[in-house]
């Protein structure tokens, strides 16, 4: 039984050895290797992508799949984020996923629930499963993580996602650098003006302002953001010839994003979505593993 928390505890070998996985399952094999498995998906903060890729993987797999509803469940009558995870646990379920605002959620199911727990997000702390599928694709396009380097460019501050990706990406011997307003920015990260970032990275990966985790309004508009900080094709136009664009999505276009960019010629957003599905097969065969 393996859990998957945060990548931060897994080798450069086992981030390796899951991303050689997620590539073998693209590629067609281990469908239907975990059948009658049952899963139980707990997301307790809303989700598209991660929610519904983690389903398309359990289906691929030959698992069982059983979404909660934390609007329609007795969490409404006061029962606690707990008791709610042992009760799945206690229907003898082979798998959790679980999705949750609070940083850091598993530290009181960790020696006490005894399937396996994988991350699907916590707070702005990890998203282990969005950055292998981001280092699936880097790794589809360049061959290697050596050397390359990207800029995060957005909300750093509240993004587990840059934070997850950061952390992983320079053991990995990427150069990381962070850019956007001055505040959504992590001061322990290297920054890079927008438009030089745009002109001389291998990676610009941008994000969302995620208005959901801040204490106050943003002090720029929407039309401001995107003058100084979104990427549009004028912007694209003095990229390097093999730099890719990425984005976890959700992506609000017009404003760190243009609408024509989003499926331009050097956007990955999609195949990130793509390479999703298999990543997360490759972490589920991984929680089974002895």
């Amino acid at each position: 039984m393996k859990d998957l928390l945060q990548l931060s505890t897994l080798s450069v070998e086992e981030i390796q050895h899951i991303l050689d996985v997620a590539e073998l399952c693209r590629q067609g094999e281990m469908i239907d290797s975990e059948k009658g498995r049952i899963v139980a998906n707990l997301f307790f903060e809303p989700s598209t992508r991660t929610q519904y890729s983690f389903n398309t993987a359990q289906l691929k797999l030959g698992c069982k799949v059983i979404n909660f509803n934390a609007q329609a469940s007795s969490m409404q009558k006061g029962e606690s984020f707990y008791d709610t995870v042992k009760t799945f646990e206690s229907f003898g379920v082979d798998a959790l996923v679980i999705r949750d605002r609070k940083d850091e959620y598993y530290r009181e199911l960790i020696g006490r629930i005894h399937v396996p727990l994988l991350n699907a997000g916590d707070g702005k702390k990890d998203h282990p499963t969005q950055s292998l599928l981001d280092l699936m694709t880097i790794r589809q396009e360049f061959g290697r993580f050596e050397g390359l380097n990207i800029a995060i460019v957005g909300d750093i501050k509240y993004s587990r996602v840059a934070h997850t990706n950061i952390e992983v990406m320079q053991r990995l011997g990427m150069h990381c650098y962070v850019s956007g307003p001055q505040e959504y920015r992590d001061e322990q990260f290297d920054y890079i003006d927008f438009d030089q970032a745009v002109r001389q990275m291998d990676v610009i990966m941008l994000l969302r302002v995620q208005h959901e985790r801040h204490e106050q309004a943003m002090s720029i508009s929407t039309q401001e953001y995107h003058q100084k900080y979104g990427l549009t094709m004028e912007r694209v136009n003095t990229m390097k010839e093999k730099a890719i664009i990425m984005h976890p999505a959700p992506f609000n276009r017009g404003v760190e994003i243009a609408d024509e960019v989003v499926e331009c010629e050097k956007s990955r957003i999609f195949k990130q979505i793509h390479n999703g599905v298999f990543v997360r097969m490759a972490v589920l065969k991984r929680a089974w593993e002895d």
